[in-house]
């Protein structure tokens, strides 16, 4: 397999690093051995989505709404069953490109830092053995790596020679995007990075990816159920619900401006001090993806739903102001 060529920085200093159009991944189940009838789950269904060179978007939703699905297809890890995934200017999945080109473009920063690191194995090990397997094998250049990637996360070059389980929650983290970095990609996928942390250290973090993002360029594609995590971190926030995109904007329009009743529900949701109520609370459960409600996939649970929205077809992700966007047809008509 052919290895992914660098294309021309100065033409595409413009260009998204990152371009997802009209993404669908479904997932047929049932219907084989042992009968049953043949059900599809809808996991995403035609999202856009663009990410510019040096930006954070935050991805927000409730478990089930597809955020997951969508991040392994932006790392070319599950296969689209339709539309494209552009990375660096180059489409995710595209015949002869290898996996191991992609690892050196974007990478993955894990919920748990412990699960996700091997409990035998040594920091030196676990930063060895990608740059290893990419063709580097200079033991001096190997250790001069090795120490400049811990000294960027905050960790001392005697960390190298330890096990995972001699490190606090905070420290495996930091190992945990060490590794993320080591290949020196230019995106990374951050899945819920401080949820699993205290409290007390999820603000260190935080700070440490932002100060990576700006000392080296990086963009981050962020998913996570914390709203003022995302608030804090998000240049631009796209919220999912039920495998689509309803709303994506700027932090300020999304969190001062909230237009879908999702996004309200959502904002209303996040625990204000003065015990005061930010907005109505949705009910029930995301409908079953087998079987997506028509029209507005949010009309069973929304509290302002009305007949329109329950009429196919689907609404379309409309602008409301430059890069606020919203899917809903009764604020598309107030607009």
């Amino acid at each position: 397999m052919a290895s992914i060529s660098s294309p021309d920085v100065s033409q595409m200093t413009n260009e998204p690093i990152l371009k997802v159009e009209d993404l669908v991944v479904h997932f047929p189940m049932g219907g084989g051995l042992l009968g049953g009838a043949k059900r599809t789950v809808h996991a995403v269904n035609g999202v856009d989505l663009e990410l510019k060179r040096g930006e954070c978007l935050g991805l927000v939703g409730e478990s089930g709404c597809g955020k997951t699905t969508l991040a392994l297809s932006l790392l070319g890890l599950q296969p689209p069953t339709g539309g494209r995934v552009t990375v660096d200017g180059h489409t995710v999945g595209a015949a002869g490109i290898d996996r191991k080109g992609w690892a050196r473009i974007t990478q993955m920063v894990f919920q748990d830092p412990y699960s996700s690191l091997n409990p035998r194995q040594s920091v030196r090990k676990t930063l060895e053995a990608p740059l290893r397997l990419h063709g580097i094998t200079s033991s001096s250049e190997i250790e001069g790596r090795i120490s400049q990637t811990l000294a960027r996360v905050g960790l001392r070059p005697e960390h190298a020679s330890r096990l995972p389980h001699e490190f606090s929650g905070g420290q495996r983290q930091r190992i945990g995007i060490a590794r993320a970095l080591i290949l020196e990609p230019k995106l990374l996928i951050l899945d819920e990075p401080v949820s699993a942390l205290d409290v007390s250290i999820r603000a260190q973090i935080i700070n440490l990816l932002l100060d990576l993002k700006e000392t080296l360029g990086l963009s981050y594609v962020m998913i996570s159920h914390d709203l003022g995590v995302v608030e804090h971190m998000s240049d631009r926030v796209a919220v999912m619900y039920l495998g689509r995109i309803v709303e994506t904007g700027t932090w300020q329009q999304i969190f001062s401006t909230p237009r879908h009743p999702y996004t309200r529900a959502l904002i209303a949701a996040i625990p204000d001090p003065s015990g005061r109520t930010r907005g109505t609370k949705i009910t029930g459960d995301i409908p079953n993806p087998y079987d997506p409600p028509t029209g507005c996939g949010f009309h069973p649970r929304c509290p302002e739903a009305r007949e329109i929205c329950r009429a196919p077809p689907v609404p379309t992700l409309d602008a409301l102001h430059p890069e606020h966007f919203v899917r809903c047809r009764r604020v598309a008509e107030l607009a």
